[in-house]
């Protein structure tokens, strides 16, 4: 099954992650912003976005399907350009891991290191957003370059 935001051969809008990026920013500074329960709870929210990506693929997580939303709402036409879907992939595994480590931290009781954790995943979020570098995406290709592989 092939959703709006991914083209006949499973690659997907280069636009998709950055928007997704940019909801995970939002999510993440109103998380900082209000803290205590409210704030964790937006932080529970963004790791079960990150854990869909990354089991069911990113353009099947909810970000995506407010892009597609977005995508229809303004009528922006089909992708000028589109990638492989394994990086953003990887980098949403990546947001997972620490993300999800701030979260067992704020749950813990040790609210600094979870929020700065919170915090290194909502500056690697807005980097995305606002230049299109996807750190976890470069680290991806990195790793293939390390293994040997393209």
């Amino acid at each position: 099954m092939t959703t709006a935001t991914a083209t006949p051969a499973g690659r997907i809008d280069v636009r998709g992650p950055r928007v997704s990026a940019a909801i995970t920013a939002t999510v993440l500074a109103t998380a900082l912003v209000v803290q205590g329960t409210a704030g964790i709870g937006l932080v529970g929210l963004q790791v079960a976005v990150f854990a869909t990506a990354v089991t069911l693929g990113v353009a099947r997580s909810p970000w995506a399907a407010v892009f597609r939303a977005v995508r229809r709402a303004f009528d922006l036409g089909p992708a000028s350009a589109t990638e492989d879907p394994g990086p953003p992939r990887f980098a949403q595994a990546c947001g997972l891991v620490v993300a999800g480590a701030g979260l067992v931290a704020l749950l813990a009781g040790t609210a600094t290191l979870g929020w700065v954790l919170v915090g290194i995943v909502l500056g690697l979020s807005s980097l995305l957003a606002v230049t299109g570098l996807c750190v976890g995406c470069e680290l991806y290709v990195l790793g293939l370059r390390l293994r040997g592989g393209s």
